[in-house]
């Protein structure tokens, strides 16, 4: 096929919409119950990552078509493409390289550049480990405040906050993304002007909240009176000219190529703080997991791939039971992050209602992704999850050996397994009056709690067993899902590596930004120009 948007008139997409209705009546319990080794079956393995989906309403039939729609969009050619940096960027014509920063690229002068921005990158990152990068007044750095949004923040912070007990005493690594100061202040808070550093990550070197925070950031520094302004100041960007422009030396600026999207961008320079944080040798682990991922994807079967499972599965629940969100539930505390991270990766990429050739689709794309680290999360929206009236697909992440005490380690994994089953299994009514019964309350009261205690159950899941909270495995972790989007956006056709709804966002507050400052607004609607009156009113909101 060369039309991707025709996919859901595709022999294989109609074979798998039939095959849908052959679970009318058929529960997940039901398929384990026909299949006791079904756990043991259901499950694939690769650099240090066990995936269990036998938690999914799936059958081997499931998977061969499956395969099939894999096969009708070209899936196979596609993965070759990406991975020898063909233009699979169509609206911008650029590659996707970033799984080239981890391994082999697609050709000697971009392996050149990638080779010397990391040798650079991890100089640069052991210099200031070493506490040979100085202040403008020869004071060692000790503080290093970095400062990105979007793909230039949340890969580095998720990162640096997973070990933090491997962080560098000096120099501390400090996040600030928000245009709201008062996050930047919460961090300056804690530094000295003469021994901080801020690195100021934006691809474009035009990102407003970025930029707005470098100038605070500068503001700040010349109070406290450093006048060389250049000596406390990286940059990372592909724009070298406009660090330049802003003030930056050529030896404190790392870039980035242009065929390194925002949110693949982790492995490129914009790891720096990790490199900082954590060591050049842990960014390498970092990079050897993600590698070692990207090689299984490109040479393993279907079905002991874990990306095209994933990937595959996902479509499978989004497009034909039509489950719209998903929630991502790290039983690991050093993953508190990746909720948001992940966020960025998938609704970013796939968030599209156009096709690679332009014409719009009739099917949904993407999923709503959201979660929060375990066992909290028990504590919060797992009633939903339970006993709500809509089925929200959930990946559980965990790690097979003991990242933190023993004892909280063993709890950690058993809620871990508890939830992925009760969602599953549910608590069935009848047995429930039973114990009601049982118990001594009467037939009416029995009946009554019954009703408000039973779990539907029939909820699917995906378990993701790490071998251990290491950077490898933490870097294979982060790949799979990156190529999971790329399975989804092939199916779908759609392109998975530009955002043009956030840059129109970007424009827009830029222009109501110089509205607000006294430009023509007699153009904007009328719930704009009132709420912008609003702001103009001093003191209004306490009317």
């Amino acid at each position: 096929m060369t039309q991707r948007s025709s996919i859901d008139s595709s022999a294989a997409w109609r074979a798998l919409s039939a095959h849908r209705t052959s679970f009318a009546g058929t529960t997940l319990n039901d398929l384990f119950a026909a299949d006791p080794a079904r756990g043991e079956r259901c499950h694939a393995t690769a650099a240090g990552i066990y995936l269990d989906y036998s938690k999914n309403h799936c059958t081997d039939t499931t998977l061969g078509l499956l395969e099939e729609l894999a096969a009708t969009a070209e899936l196979p050619r596609q993965l070759a493409a990406l991975f020898a940096g063909a233009p699979v960027n169509r609206s911008e014509q650029r590659a996707a390289l970033h799984p080239a920063l981890r391994g082999v690229a697609p050709d000697a002068a971009i392996g050149r550049e990638m080779e010397q921005s990391r040798a650079r990158m991890l100089a640069l990152a052991q210099a200031l480990r070493a506490g040979e990068i100085r202040g403008a007044t020869g004071q060692v750095i000790t503080d290093l405040v970095h400062l990105g949004i979007g793909g230039s923040d949340l890969g580095p912070r998720l990162v640096v906050s997973a070990f933090p007990e491997r962080c560098a005493v000096s120099p501390r690594v400090h996040f600030a993304a928000n245009l709201d100061s008062s996050a930047l202040a919460g961090v300056l808070s804690r530094c000295v002007p003469a021994t901080t550093v801020f690195v100021l990550a934006s691809k474009s070197f035009s990102t407003l909240e970025t930029l707005s925070n470098a100038d605070l950031a500068q503001r700040w520094l010349r109070a406290g009176g450093i006048t060389d302004i250049g000596k406390h100041c990286v940059a990372i960007t592909s724009k070298p000219e406009r660090a330049r422009a802003w003030g930056i030396d050529d030896d404190r600026i790392l870039t980035l190529g242009e065929w390194i999207g925002g949110r693949y961008s982790l492995w490129s320079a914009m790891g720096f703080p990790v490199a900082v944080a954590l060591g050049p040798d842990i960014f390498t682990e970092l990079l050897a997991g993600a590698q070692a991922m990207d090689q299984h994807f490109r040479t393993a079967s279907l079905r002991t791939n874990l990306p095209m499972l994933h990937g595959l599965l996902s479509v499978w629940q989004i497009n034909f039971w039509h489950h719209g969100t998903r929630a991502v539930l790290p039983y690991v505390h050093g993953l508190r992050h990746l909720p948001d991270y992940l966020q960025q990766l998938m609704m970013e990429s796939l968030g599209k209602r156009v096709a690679q050739d332009g014409s719009e689709l009739a099917f949904q794309t993407g999923a709503i992704i959201w979660g929060s680290e375990e066992t909290n999360g028990q504590h919060s929206f797992h009633q939903l999850l339970l006993q709500g009236t809509q089925t929200v697909p959930a990946d559980f992440i965990v790690t097979a050996t003991p990242h933190c005490d023993a004892e909280q380690h063993r709890l950690l994994y058993a809620n871990c397994l508890a939830q992925s089953r009760t969602l599953m299994m549910g608590q069935d009514r009848a047995a429930l009056e039973k114990e009601l019964l049982a118990a001594g309350h009467s037939g009416a009261e029995a009946a009554f709690l019954a009703r408000h205690r039973e779990v539907p159950g029939d909820r699917p899941s995906n378990t993701l067993v790490l071998a251990a909270h290491e950077p490898a495995c933490l870097g294979a972790l982060l790949a799979l899902y990156e190529h999971s989007v790329y399975v989804q956006s092939v199916i779908w056709g759609i392109n998975a590596f530009d955002q043009w709804g956030v840059e129109l966002g970007k424009q827009a507050a830029s222009a109501i930004g110089a509205a607000l400052a006294g430009a023509d607004a007699s153009a904007y609607d009328s719930s704009t120009r009132a709420l912008m009156a609003r702001w103009n009113s001093a003191g209004s909101c306490s009317d």
